[in-house]
């Protein structure tokens, strides 16, 4: 349960190419589709920042975890608690609250990671636990209602202020979604860098045989504990900033649903490209709002289609896929040549 067999091979170089079309496109969105689009593509790439999170965590050692939801969610949860429950001036309560957002779930993630990890705890075993992380999480939100609005959500979240030439404000809209953009595009390269190195080989020793990487002498546990702390805060993050882009959070941000939909856009994006869960995230959200719109009863079953797909039509990710087909596409127009 823990190592479903989806392939996650190195990207080929062709896909730097599709990678860089795509980001092109998502900076140019705002300029090309209308204001509703707009900002549906930017809340999609805050959540596609869980799908970053859990690939690096699953892509890179191998770790299947089921409660990334539950670190979006505290970052989401803690910042607008810290901006809307302590009176704190917004101008400062919303970056503090950015700040102890993503400073909570790296600490759940440390302390449910240290006892797991150093524990011995693994595969399956780690998977299953981490599910009961996220049942358990969806059920203090609603019953802590007095400080989390339990079903109701809390309302009234600050949003970022930014400096200016009249002082500080909240950022336009385009403004906004340029700079979310950015927070993404720089994390998922800052995160490949990492992993492009020695540190990524040590990465996938221990994915591939972590009793080898422990008798080459590598702490295999500190590793993935840092790695699991690490992703938690990816995930933080766009929670966070979630939260103060659209004011609003809610207990659905927050629960197996999520985590289970976040493992598809994994598995559909490419396990261990780093860039394409982000690249599925996006579109399937967007696909959903889209489906959606004509029937509610039909996204389901089109969620289970794609996963289905992702199994067996295309294990090694839509990404890779597509950049398998421009390939070959380009090698026979060079033999008419």
């Amino acid at each position: 349960m823990g190592r479903i067999s989806i392939s996650h091979t190195p990207l080929p170089k062709m896909s730097y190419l599709v990678i860089l079309l795509v980001i092109a496109f998502v900076y140019s969105a705002p300029l090309i589709v209308g204001t509703y689009s707009a900002s549906l593509l930017r809340d999609a790439m805050l959540f596609s920042m869980i799908a970053l999170g859990l690939d690096y965590l699953w892509g890179k050692t191998g770790t299947l975890s089921f409660g990334h939801a539950t670190f979006f969610g505290a970052g989401a949860y803690g910042a607008a608690i810290v901006s809307t429950k302590l009176g704190l001036d917004p101008t400062l309560g919303s970056w503090l609250g950015l700040i102890s957002g993503v400073s909570i779930a790296m600490l759940i993630a440390l302390v449910v990671g240290y006892f797991l990890i150093f524990g011995g705890v693994r595969g399956s075993y780690f998977t299953i636990v981490t599910l009961a992380l996220a049942v358990i999480s969806e059920h203090v939100i609603v019953g802590w209602s007095d400080i989390t609005g339990g079903d109701a959500g809390l309302l009234g979240i600050p949003p970022l202020f930014f400096p200016t030439l009249s002082g500080l404000a909240p950022l336009s809209p385009v403004v906004l979604y340029w700079f979310i953009a950015s927070v993404v595009c720089l994390t998922a390269l800052s995160l490949w860098w990492v992993c492009s190195g020695r540190y990524g080989l040590i990465l996938k020793t221990i994915e591939d045989n972590e009793e080898r990487a422990q008798a080459l002498g590598h702490n295999t546990s500190q590793h993935l504990l840092t790695v699991f702390v690490g992703s938690s805060a990816v995930a933080a993050l766009g929670g966070a900033l979630y939260a103060s882009t659209v004011g609003f959070v809610a207990k659905d941000i927050v629960g197996l649903i999520l985590s289970t939909q976040v493992i598809i856009w994994v598995a559909i994006g490419g396990r261990g490209t780093l860039i394409g869960p982000v690249i599925a995230a996006i579109f399937v959200i967007w696909f959903e709002q889209r489906i959606s719109s004509i029937n509610v009863q039909l996204w389901p079953l089109f969620m289970g289609f794609l996963f289905i797909l992702a199994v067996f039509v295309f294990p090694n990710g839509v990404l890779r896929t597509l950049v398998g087909i421009l390939r070959k596409l380009g090698q026979r127009l060079e033999h008419r040549v």
